[in-house]
């Protein structure tokens, strides 16, 4: 069995931003990415403008810097996007790329960017139905040629999810129509697709597959070929000896091993981490277990070069409010962070490792205000 350390609650765990849920946004579902100069970037499901969505506002975009200092670069208004919980894209320009799950010019979701200057241009609006995808819940990820590929929840000619691409003029393409059943996946949602140096795409599907454990699959992680052509890697079995329904994205190491988080089952039924190697054999490398661990991992991980992994679970820790963990490329997890709702509460998006072993991220909910936080940990 994998070691688990004893529990460690840090003494460099810091609070960066507390979301107040009015101008500054509420609700950051998803993590942060950086700029060469330090500058965080994000998104928060609502808040902004407050007119909107019955006062709760349509979500914002922000900066900040690593003192904490928020910058809001967009306030949706539902026209041109509505409750954006995924995660950004960023150019060498400065242009950030991103979705939303509702609003634009359909209602069904969009697909965003914001120049800069802090100009938005909506790239996409989803008409949903069976021609196209609807409610797109995971990010962009951003080929050398400027376009961009990410999924659908839902729509397309099954229900159950498309993957796109759309280019750096706005034309959107459907790749994949997610179809479910035991050959394909359904309704990806959290984090985003990676993309290996081929052009090949990875991601995961929170239901499908062949897995009997689950009554509509217990997901799958898939393959998109340059061509076009998709393949299911694995189907999760659900149960103790496997996960299910796996969230978030895949991280790929050099030898384009994949690994990844499922959100349950698992020997103590608290999700689990696994990888998938290159020629497809399944390892899990920890199963969750509960409050001297966590649980419920909606986000993937984050891996160095040596091989450790880093990431939040949504659930348990010391306080059942979710944790920051390592899981060393030994197999040891050891906790380096228990949220106590003060600090935030029930994080969903993957952590940001820089070069010098810093971790930012954020949490869902809790803080000051309730309203969810953005945090910073220094080993």
């Amino acid at each position: 069995m994998l070691g688990l350390s004893a529990l460690e609650q840090s003494q460099t765990f810091t609070t960066l931003h507390n979301f107040t849920g009015r101008a500054d946004g509420a609700f950051p579902e998803a993590g942060v990415i950086q700029d060469r100069a330090g500058n965080l970037y994000g998104t928060a499901a609502l808040g902004g403008h407050l007119g909107c969505y019955s006062g709760w506002g349509c979500g914002v975009v922000y900066e900040m810097n690593t003192a904490g200092t928020e910058t809001v670069l967009h306030s949706f208004s539902k026209p041109d996007g509505f409750m954006p919980y995924t995660p950004l894209a960023r150019d060498d320009a400065g242009n950030l790329y991103g979705t939303t799950v509702y609003g634009g010019s359909h209602d069904f979701g969009a697909v965003f960017k914001i120049d800069s200057a802090g100009n938005e241009t909506l790239l996409h609006s989803f008409p949903g139905g069976r021609s196209d995808g609807c409610n797109p819940e995971q990010g962009l990820v951003r080929d050398k040629a400027g376009n961009l590929y990410g999924t659908t929840n839902g729509c397309g000619t099954s229900g159950g999810g498309t993957l796109f691409k759309v280019d750096s003029a706005g034309n959107e393409t459907v790749l994949h129509n997610f179809a479910g059943g035991s050959s394909d996946g359904a309704m990806p949602q959290y984090g985003h697709l990676a993309m290996d140096k081929y052009g090949n795409l990875y991601g995961l599907t929170q239901y499908g597959g062949a897995g009997a454990g689950c009554s509509s699959g217990c997901g799958v992680l898939y393959k998109l070929s340059k061509s076009g052509t998709l393949t299911v890697l694995h189907s999760f079995a659900g149960g103790a000896s496997d996960g299910c329904y796996p969230f978030g994205s895949v991280t790929i190491d050099k030898a384009r091993n994949l690994y990844g988080t499922t959100l349950g089952c698992g020997a103590s039924n608290g999700g689990t981490i696994w990888e998938v190697s290159k020629k497809g054999k399944k390892t899990i490398l920890h199963s969750f277990a509960g409050r001297s661990d966590g649980c419920d991992p909606w986000a993937g991980v984050t891996r160095d070069s040596k091989g450790n992994m880093y990431g939040v679970t949504y659930g348990c820790g010391a306080n059942y409010d979710g944790a920051l963990y390592e899981l060393s490329a030994n197999g040891t997890l050891t906790l380096l962070h228990s949220f106590d709702s003060s600090d935030g509460l029930h994080p969903l998006g993957e952590v940001l490792r820089t070069a010098d072993g810093t971790l930012f991220g954020t949490t869902a909910y809790g803080g000051a205000y309730g309203d969810g936080t953005a945090w910073k940990y220094v080993p």
